[in-house]
């Protein structure tokens, strides 16, 4: 399955996106600005994914729920989300909506109804989302957190992009101002829009609404590459509110820029997806020391295709308790140990790459995912038919790929991992 795309670009840098899709008449909209957690500013922990809140609460021309009223009225959707290299805006609607919800992305790129009331309001919103994701959850996303803390040395890379509460805090209307006055320019955006559109009409609404939005120079971007450690690292935590232990491991990755980066994509597949994974089979079915588990390339953050540099293979479970959780990690490792010598049968690898690429098409079926792909892939890669060719770069790994990158990443000097035990009365704790 090929995407028809069609690529646009205004006098002002703003890139847009078109694929046609008449099978029904709705589209799907993604709009993706290239800032997220490795951009917020120091000091400012959280502040990227609270500006995404903050970008719901309207402006002067377009009062909050003007967007809701709009896209919901109409039997639509909308959402927003936060990642490392960006930041997006979905939705999908009738086609009839669409020079509304152009109008209302325009607004918004523009300016914001900066307020005390409406920062205050969000950043409670994000606080209470910290309370339920993290603070008063088992496990409490640690393996995203803390693990990337462990393993990551550059900021960038290892602060908590949920954010502090003493940071959150600190956030003042001017510095909402500013953060938005230095990123959400058409300069640093990609829009896409998939669906029942033609693309020099929706060309001509584009440039009708946003291309008189000025460019605004964007700061240098830092480099957030990192070498491979050299040496394991290892934290202990409790939970209070786990009923069973958990250990999460990571292993650190090259960004995009690397021949390694989509096998180890493949890798990630083979060993952590699904009941049928190596680790799940090994792991709960075989030994039966652990009860569960999950992970693979970025986890639980994304995909090969949505990140712009560094990231982790992570694999999460969850232990029986009479069992050890280094004696887990070591037997987890001698199944990775075991791929770097001796390769990965080839009927296996290729049932993960077909599982892989069909997996994709699924995602690719809805409209709104469609868009947000041409648009984070345009945005963070360059290319928004990279789309297209992925299903293709997945079929294309081979066995010595997969055995050559087990072999360098995968490995107990690149391994940072957390034994995350159940929390005791006394505050006993079990050795590793």
């Amino acid at each position: 399955m090929k995407l028809p795309i069609s690529v646009f670009e205004l006098d002002n840098g703003l890139t847009l996106v078109v694929s046609e899709d008449h099978t029904t008449p709705i589209f799907g909209l993604s709009v993706v600005y290239g800032v997220g957690f490795r951009l917020e500013p120091r000091g400012r922990t959280g502040f990227a994914h609270l500006f995404e809140h903050m970008m719901f609460e309207g402006t002067p021309n377009a009062p909050k729920g003007s967007f809701v009223r709009i896209i919901q009225g109409g039997g639509g959707s909308l959402n927003g989300s936060t990642r490392y290299d960006y930041t997006n805006y979905i939705s999908t609607a009738p086609v009839s909506a669409l020079e509304p919800v152009l109008w209302l992305e325009a607004d918004r790129m523009r300016h914001l109804d900066f307020s005390r009331e409406n920062l205050d309001n969000q950043r409670d919103v994000v606080k209470e989302e910290i309370r339920v994701n993290v603070k008063n959850r088992p496990y409490g996303l640690f393996f995203w957190t803390d693990l990337a803390a462990l393993a990551f040395d550059k900021w960038e890379n290892a602060h908590d992009g949920y954010g502090s509460f003493v940071d959150l805090d600190k956030a003042t209307i001017e510095d909402v101002k500013h953060f938005h006055d230095t990123y959400y320019a058409p300069d640093n955006a990609v829009i896409a829009i998939s669906g029942d559109v033609d693309p020099e009409r929706v060309h001509q609404l584009v440039e009708k609404y946003f291309g008189d939005i000025p460019a605004t120079p964007l700061p240098p971007h830092p480099d957030v590459s990192e070498p491979l450690n050299t040496k394991e690292r290892f934290e202990r935590q409790t939970d209070a509110h786990a009923t069973a232990p958990a250990l999460a491991i990571g292993w650190k990755m090259p960004g995009p820029e690397s021949p390694d980066y989509y096998p180890l994509a493949v890798l990630g597949a083979l060993l952590l997806d699904g009941d049928a994974s190596l680790l799940y089979q090994r792991m709960v079915k075989e030994r039966q020391t652990m009860l569960s588990i999950s992970g693979g390339f970025g986890w639980p953050l994304g995909d090969p295709l949505t990140f712009a540099g560094p990231s982790l293979m992570v694999a999460f479970g969850i232990y029986k308790p009479d069992t050890s959780a280094r004696q887990n990690v070591d037997d987890i490792q001698t199944v990775v140990d075991g791929i770097a010598r001796d390769g990965v049968d080839p009927a296996r690898l290729k049932a993960v790459q077909t599982k892989m690429v069909a997996d994709f098409y699924k995602e690719l079926a809805r409209n709104i995912n469609r868009a947000d792909y041409l648009a984070i892939t345009q945005k963070l890669h360059g290319d928004a038919d990279l789309v297209n060719r992925y299903p293709e770069i997945v079929q294309k790994v081979t066995p010595d790929d997969i055995r050559r990158v087990a072999a360098k990443y995968l490995t107990v000097a690149n391994r940072s991992w957390i034994d995350r035990q159940v929390a005791s009365k006394k505050g006993e704790e079990k050795q590793p």
